[in-house]
Formats: structure tokens, C-alpha cells, sequence
């Protein structure tokens, strides 16, 4: 017989694939047995159908195509025979899925095998039915299935409970018709139905809320009396699994009652017995034990408060911490994070167990219990873990300092009792791990040790000793260097002693060394030598006598090949030389870092709202980023947070950046010098403009907001383009050169007219509509102002109404913000919002736009997207 014709046995096909001995000898064989099996289809060759089909699902099982026996399986089905059957639904579950078009064609087949006799090919359907069931199949087969529910034979109840969650999945709003046989199916006594129901039951409740409202009422006390018979019933040779009675059924039960329980105070009060007999009796040596016990406790944590029940969960979950299996250990961890919220206290007694799983070798052990750790601490143990924590830091692998380091420092940074304490801990860490440490960590050190006026002697003492023994770490000797370039003379004459320091003895040279070898070790670090040079500057001044040294070590970098490097040495051999007489007051302390800001800015925690002139706060709506009350700030990019409320609203700020005196009772006549001179101050800080004109209104009118409420982003793009006028001020204010600033209402606004289009419904789904309506800006035909109207087809409420829009380059879009961003229910109002295109190849190219529109209604969040294509042609 030839070894690639269709009649070939399966055998004979696996065993030439299995002996080739290259990827090309296995093709070929593939190849010649995929032609011949293509023959066979063409002949139409139903002898070996069936053996065909098997060899395809062995080559589909390799990652060949095998689209071409797709035909051949729905022509298994339609066979009478049983082995034909069973060969055809196991091609259709492998080489089809629910997407494939053909599937269409399977669906009258399997509804008369859902009807046949023979309850073995009702039993194949239902399998095929439950693996690649699509929505349209569930709606067309569903009363079969449900029929078959209560089918004399468990095996199809089974599949058939199996297939109902299949069903439920694709077409949720069919659970309602299940809810009753499912509820019958808790009562069954077959262990296998039982599972299948249970599970059918708990999927019901997840998509509707009347079957999760009916198990509530109806079924609760049955699924208590179940799982109390299962726990107490004696051996069953059938069921037991390590000495337990099916752990499978009490899992799923388990898992049913938390979803029934959970926002249900009486439901929880009915399981809360029975929960606490599973917890006490199941036995833990085991595996099966441990996972009845570990989704008993997922329950307990799910249901309504009972704090008897919780305390005995985490009691649970420490003795799963002593477990010599990594496995338990680890889901214990995962759980008692999710129970820290629940009963903090009970979570605590436990800490000294889970301190020990931080040093654990497992690496995934180790970190889970690190996250714990943080989330245990608090002001009152924060000292205590601390300790432990940096005492680990010391033998801890290298891999694992840079997360152990990382946690340390913030729980350091929150809980910090008292500066003193802090410094130390940081000081400790940048000793054994300097370099895991973050930038910002040691930042946020300056900052606190610029703060503690009391404790710079203390600092600049502790960090020379630390550096003696860690001249490694170069984060701690940046942190050194720059204190004793601040600090170095409160450390040679030991100024601000404290009672817990041991004296040390330190030289003016000695301090100067440290900087010295420091500048020399780190040589390759630019921050680092930076750091050093200015320490060194300092340093001159501090102690005359070693300022020829310093001299000198700084010379040594007026032939760095690093610019920065070589223009600090020269300016500061200069410094040194040649101006003595003004050292001391270039090298004064650096002024004290204000914390609060500092750590808002570390953190990014822009505030959501700003102050407006009056000190309010002022809410920014959707899709606006900065506020209209402080329009020359945003021009200048100064941030809010860095100019005091009272300098925005009496300009004093302005004062600083022109050079000119703007208090009020000088305003005239600063105003007046600034005439006479001939030349705008801000004409002149921009280098443009005429002359200006006599006026009379007070610079001060630049805070004032414009009624135009232009972007001050407008005045920068008009001088930046060729066609840019520049018109001579006259009466109107000085600062009327930025267009929208001033309150006079000569100031140009640019009014929307020119011809009329026709609106167009641009987007249109079941529950939202949006029109958009058009005109254009005079003087401006590639402009389009597009004002787009969203209207709320449903009777719920959208919110957090989102509205993006793409277009593509030769458009320039910009999207003003929206008037709300809560949609009221149908025939309550509406959403406005502008669009400004520009169209770069106006008269060649049309507009389009794809959107995206998002909101949420009853908690989820909903995503419409779509294309815009039919915009008038002239636009």
C-alpha cells in the first residue's frame, strides 16, 4: 500500500512523523499526507472519512493548517453511526472554533443528536455544544439543553449542567430561564451532577441578579445542609481523596456561598455555623485539607462582618505561614494582604511569622512578604520592623537589596517619629546598600537634615563615621560631602554635641580628605565630582588654612575633558585667588528646602484644584490642565505652587521678572518712567514692537482676565508666523500686547461666520447620539468649528463622559473642554463641546475623524468607538 494514500492507518502516519529526523524530513512526510488526505476529499471518499479526519487532527496538533477537513467533520456528524459521530464532534471541538462561518452549518445536526435516542450521542452533542457554543448557537439550542437538565441519566445532567454555563456566558440574559432546573440540580445526590450544579449555580449569579436574589431566598438553608452532610459523612471509598470526602464538591460549595454571602448580612449569619465547623474539623496535613481550608477562609473574607470568624481565619492562614510547602506559604501571604484591611489587629499577631518569610530563600516568598511587611507598619510598630529590616538588609542577597532598600526608605519617609530616628535609619541603609537607594531618597535627606537646625553637627558627625567604614557606598558619600561642605566646621570644632554622641576628634585636613578621596574614587561620576568641587569651594572659606590645598586639588580639573567640570574649576580657582574679599558670601549655607514642597513635588502630586486671586479653589473641569484666572503665569510656565497666593493677585511676581517697581502706590509713576523711556518693558523683554503710545491704565491690568477667554498660547502663535502685525499700543493697557489678558474691550475677538452647513448626526449607537453642527472663523476658510452635541438615548446617566477624536496629518485638531462630564438619562439635557480643525488641504482632501467615546453607567465602563466620514465636501 502506498504509505501516503488515504487509506493509510494513523499509526503509520505518527510513526513516519515521529522517525524524521529534521524539521524538512517531518514537512515532507506532512505534505504528502496532506495531498493525499486533499484527494480523498475531492473523490469524495467515504471508506476512510473517518481515518482521514483522525490523521488531520494529529497534523493540527503539530501547527499545520488543516482548514481544508473542516467539510469533513460536519459530514462525520451528519452520519447515523455512533463511531462516525464521535469522530466528527472531536474534529469539530479541535479544528474549529466559535468564530468559523461554517459552524452555522452544524447547528440543525446537533439539535437532532440533542433529541436523539441513543443518550451516548446526545452526550457527544453536548460535549461539542459546551466547547465551541457562539451566542447564536445558545439562543437556537437552549430549550434543549434545558430540557435535558432533567434527563433521566446523571451523565447528561452533567454535560448538560456544563453546557448551561457555556450558554449563560455567551448570552447572559438567558440565565433566567435556567434558574429552576439549576436549583433542582443542588438537590441531587450524585456527587458529579452535584459539582456541575453548584458551578452552574455560582456563574448564574455573577451575570444576573435575580438568580443571585433567588438562591439567596430559596436555596441557602439546602447548601448549608449539604456541605454540613458532606463534612460529617463517613468514609466513601468513591469520593475520598487523602482520607477527605470529595474536597472538589466542598470547594465549589465554598466558593458558591461567598458569592451568595457577600453585601448579605442574614445570608451570611445563616453560613456563619457551618463555616466555622469546616474550619475546625477539616484536617490541614494534607493537601485536600488545605485547599478546603484556604477557600473557607476566601469565604469568611467575603461575607458580611463576623469578627470571631475572621480572627479564626488569619489564625488559619499564620499556621499555613509554617508550612514547609512554598506553595501554601505563598497564597497564605496573598491572602492575609487582602485581610490587613479587614482585621488589621488579627493580621499583627502574626508579624513576627511573616518577618521570617522575608528572609525566606524563595525570591517570590520574599518579595510578597516584603509588601506585607509595608502594609503592617505604623507608628507604633514602625521602629521595632524597621530594625528587623535593616538588620536583614546586611546578609540579604544582592538581587533582593534593591526591593528590600526601596521599602525600608518609604516606610522610614511615612512613619518617621522623629528626625533624629530618621537620620539614623537612612544613614544605616546608605551604609549597607548606598547604591540600591534612589536618587530622591537621599534628596528628601538634604532636605531634612537643611531642616533640623539643631541636628547639623549630629548629621555631619554621623556621616564622617559612617563614611570611614562605607567609602564604597556613593550615595552616602554624596550625602557626606555635602554636608561637610555646608556643616564641615560644626565638625571640627564639634559644635552641637548631643548627649547620646560619642566625641570624635576631626582636623580641618581630615575633613578635606574625605572630599579629596572622594573626588579621586569617583572619578567616572559626574554628580559625584560636581558635588565634590562646590564642597571644596565651600571648604576654602570655612578653613583658610588648607585653602592652598584646595587650590591645588581643584586645579587638577581645569583640564577636564568634561565641560561642566572644567568650568566649575576655573570659576572657582578664580573665586579662590582672586576675589577672597567675596568668597564667604558666594559660600554661604544653603538656604533651608521647604519639606511639604519638596515632597509634593518628589511624589508629583499635583493638586487638583488651584487658587484663584481670591484664594478659592478652582475646579478644573474635563480636559482642561490650567486655569484662565492666571493667564501670564501659564504664559511664563511659572507653577502655582512656587509663587505665594498673595503675589498672584498683587504682581509682585512680575515685579521680580520686568525689574520694575508695581506696588500700588507706585504704579503711576512707574508706569510714567516707563513711557518716557520710549520702549515697552515687555515690548522689550520680547524684542518686538513699536513705541508705545501715552496710556493711562496701570500695568497691573495684565492680571486682569480677558472676556474673550482666548488661550494666551494665541499671542505666541501669531508672532511666530510671517504675517504677524504688531499694533502700536495706545490708551490701552501696557500689557494689552497679550491677547485676552486685558479687560478692554477693544481688544479683537474672533467671530465665527461665513456660510452655513447642514449638521449631521456623526455617531449614533443604541444608547448615545452625537451631533455635530459647523461654521467657520472669519479671515480663516481652512478653520472649522465643529460644535459637537451629545445626546443620552437611555434613561440612565452616563458619567465620567469622556470625548477623544483622531484625524489624520494633513489635519490640525484641538478640543475644548466639554460643558459636563455627567450625560443626563433621555430628554434631561445634553453635552457640548467645541472642535477646532484645521484642514491643510482644504478643496483637495475631506474631513475625517475617528472617536472614541467613554462613560460609565450602573459601575462599568462602557467604550463606543466609530468613524466620521460624511462631513460636508468644502469644509
Amino acid at each position: 500500500m502506498n504509505p501516503f494514500s488515504s487509506g493509510t492507518r494513523l499509526r503509520d502516519m505518527i510513526r513516519a512523523i515521529r522517525t524524521s529526523k529534521t524539521t524538512a524530513e517531518e514537512r515532507a512526510v506532512v505534505r504528502k499526507e496532506c495531498a493525499a488526505i486533499r484527494a480523498a476529499i475531492s473523490e469524495n471518499d467515504q471508506d476512510y472519512r473517518h481515518r482521514n479526519l483522525a490523521k488531520l487532527m494529529f497534523i493540527h496538533m503539530l501547527g499545520y493548517p488543516t482548514h481544508f477537513g473542516q467539510m469533513e467533520c460536519l459530514k462525520l456528524i451528519a452520519h447515523s453511526g455512533f463511531p462516525e459521530k464521535r469522530i466528527g464532534y472531536l474534529g469539530l471541538m479541535l479544528l474549529l472554533d466559535e468564530r468559523q462561518e461554517v459552524l452555522m452549518l452544524v447547528t440543525n445536526s446537533i439539535k437532532q443528536d440533542l433529541n436523539h435516542t441513543n443518550q451516548y450521542i446526545v452526550g457527544l452533542a453536548l460535549c461539542a455544544l459546551g466547547n465551541i457554543c457562539s451566542a447564536e448557537m445558545a439562543r437556537d439550542l437552549a430549550p434543549e439543553v434545558e430540557r435535558l437538565l432533567q434527563f433521566r441519566d446523571p451523565n447528561i445532567r452533567k454535560k448538560a449542567a456544563l453546557c448551561s454555563i457555556r450558554i449563560i456566558k455567551k448570552v447572559p440574559e438567558l440565565a433566567e430561564n435556567f434558574i429552576n432546573p439549576a436549583a433542582a440540580l443542588l438537590k441531587e445526590k450524585h456527587h458529579g451532577v452535584l459539582l456541575t450544579g453548584v458551578q452552574l449555580c455560582t456563574d448564574m449569579c455573577k451575570v444576573s441578579t435575580e438568580a443571585l436574589e433567588y438562591f439567596r431566598k430559596k436555596c441557602i438553608d439546602g447548601l448549608v445542609k449539604v456541605l454540613k452532610d458532606l463534612s460529617n459523612s463517613p468514609y466513601a471509598p468513591e469520593y475520598d481523596v487523602s482520607g477527605i470526602t470529595d474536597p472538589f464538591l466542598h470547594v465549589r460549595l465554598l466558593n458558591l456561598l461567598s458569592v451568595l454571602g457577600q453585601g448579605d448580612a442574614d445570608t451570611s449569619d445563616a453560613m456563619n455555623d457551618i463555616l466555622a465547623q469546616v474550619s475546625t474539623k477539616t484536617e490541614s496535613n494534607k493537601n485536600a485539607g488545605n485547599a478546603i481550608l484556604y477557600e473557607c477562609v476566601s469565604t469568611i473574607m467575603s461575607i458580611e462582618d463576623n469578627s470571631g470568624l475572621r480572627v479564626l481565619a488569619i489564625n488559619i492562614l499564620g499556621r499555613f505561614l509554617s508550612s514547609r510547602d512554598n506553595n501554601i506559604r505563598y497564597v497564605a501571604l496573598n491572602m492575609l494582604m487582602k485581610a490587613i484591611s479587614l482585621d488589621s489587629q488579627a493580621v499583627q499577631r502574626h508579624r513576627a511569622t511573616i518577618l521570617k518569610c522575608v528572609k525566606d530563600s524563595d525570591a517570590s516568598i520574599r518579595k510578597r512578604a516584603l509588601e506585607l511587611v509595608y502594609l503592617l507598619v505604623n507608628k507604633n510598630n514602625v521602629k521595632s520592623l524597621t530594625k528587623e529590616l535593616i538588620d536583614y538588609l546586611e546578609v540579604s542577597d544582592p538581587e533582593f537589596k534593591g526591593d528590600l532598600t526601596s521599602k525600608i526608605c518609604s516606610i522610614v519617609e511615612k512613619f518617621s517619629p522623629e528626625k533624629i530616628w530618621y537620620i539614623d535609619q537612612m544613614l544605616k541603609v546608605l551604609s549597607e546598600a548606598g547604591k540600591f537607594v534612589k536618587a530622591e531618597v537621599w534628596h528628601s535627606l538634604i532636605v531634612v537634615i537643611t531642616n533640623a537646625s539643631n541636628l547639623h553637627g549630629y548629621s555631619v558627625r554621623s556621616l564622617y563615621k559612617a563614611v570611614q567604614t562605607a567609602r564604597e557606598q556613593e550615595t552616602l558619600i554624596r550625602v557626606t560631602v555635602w554636608c561637610i561642605g555646608e556643616y564641615g566646621e560644626m565638625l571640627v570644632n564639634n559644635s552641637g554635641v548631643l548627649d547620646i554622641e560619642d566625641p570624635i576628634t576631626v582636623t580641618e585636613a581630615d575633613a578635606v580628605d574625605v572630599v579629596e578621596t572622594a573626588i579621586g574614587r569617583y572619578s567616572s561620576d559626574l554628580t559625584t565630582q560636581a558635588m565634590c568641587l562646590i564642597s571644596l569651594l565651600k571648604l576654602s572659606s570655612h578653613f583658610p588654612s588648607c585653602s592652598k590645598r584646595i587650590n591645588d586639588i581643584i586645579f587638577q580639573y581645569k583640564g577636564s575633558l568634561v565641560l561642566e567640570l572644567q568650568q566649575r574649576a576655573m570659576e572657582f580657582n578664580s573665586v579662590i585667588g582672586k576675589h577672597s574679599k567675596i568668597r564667604s558670601s558666594l559660600v554661604e549655607r544653603m538656604p533651608v528646602l521647604d519639606e511639604a514642597t519638596y515632597s509634593g513635588r518628589k511624589a508629583g502630586s499635583v493638586s487638583p484644584c488651584v487658587l484663584t486671586s481670591q484664594g478659592a479653589p478652582l475646579k478644573l473641569p474635563n480636559g482642561v490642565a490650567k486655569p484662565t484666572s492666571a493667564p501670564l503665569i501659564d504664559l511664563l510656565d511659572i507653577s502655582s505652587d512656587d509663587i505665594p497666593a498673595a503675589s498672584l493677585s498683587d504682581g509682585n511676581f512680575l515685579q521680580d521678572l520686568l525689574g520694575v517697581d508695581l506696588s500700588p502706590a507706585s504704579s503711576q509713576q512707574g508706569t510714567n518712567q516707563i513711557q518716557k523711556s520710549g520702549t515697552d518693558v515687555l515690548l522689550d523683554l520680547l524684542s518686538i514692537g513699536t513705541p508705545p503710545a501715552q496710556s493711562s491704565s496701570p500695568a497691573l491690568d495684565i492680571l486682569s482676565s480677558g472676556q474673550n477667554g482666548k488661550s494666551s498660547v494665541d499671542l505666541l502663535d501669531k508672532l511666530g508666523s510671517p504675517s504677524a502685525q504688531v499694533t502700536p499700543l495706545g490708551s490701552s493697557s501696557v500689557m494689552n500686547l497679550l491677547d485676552g489678558f486685558g479687560s478692554n474691550p477693544s481688544v479683537p475677538v474672533a467671530k465665527v461666520n461665513g456660510p452655513t452647513y447642514p449638521s449631521i448626526v456623526a455617531f449614533e449607537s443604541s444608547s448615545l447620539k452625537a451631533i455635530f453642527s459647523f461654521s467657520k472663523e472669519s479671515g480663516n476658510p481652512q478653520t472649522t468649528v465643529i460644535e459637537a452635541q451629545f445626546i443620552n438615548k437611555s434613561p440612565n446617566i452616563f458619567y465620567n463622559f469622556l470625548f477623544q477624536a483622531a484625524v489624520p496629518k494633513f489635519l490640525q485638531l484641538q478640543l475644548e473642554p466639554a460643558s459636563s462630564i455627567t450625560l443626563p438619562a433621555i430628554g434631561n439635557g445634553s453635552i457640548t463641546q467645541k472642535l477646532r480643525v484645521s484642514n491643510n488641504q482644504q478643496g483637495k482632501k475631506s474631513l475625517i475623524m475617528r472617536i472614541r467615546i467613554s462613560y460609565k453607567v450602573n459601575d462599568k465602563d462602557i467604550l463606543e468607538e466609530g468613524q466620521i466620514s460624511n462631513f460636508p465636501r468644502d469644509l
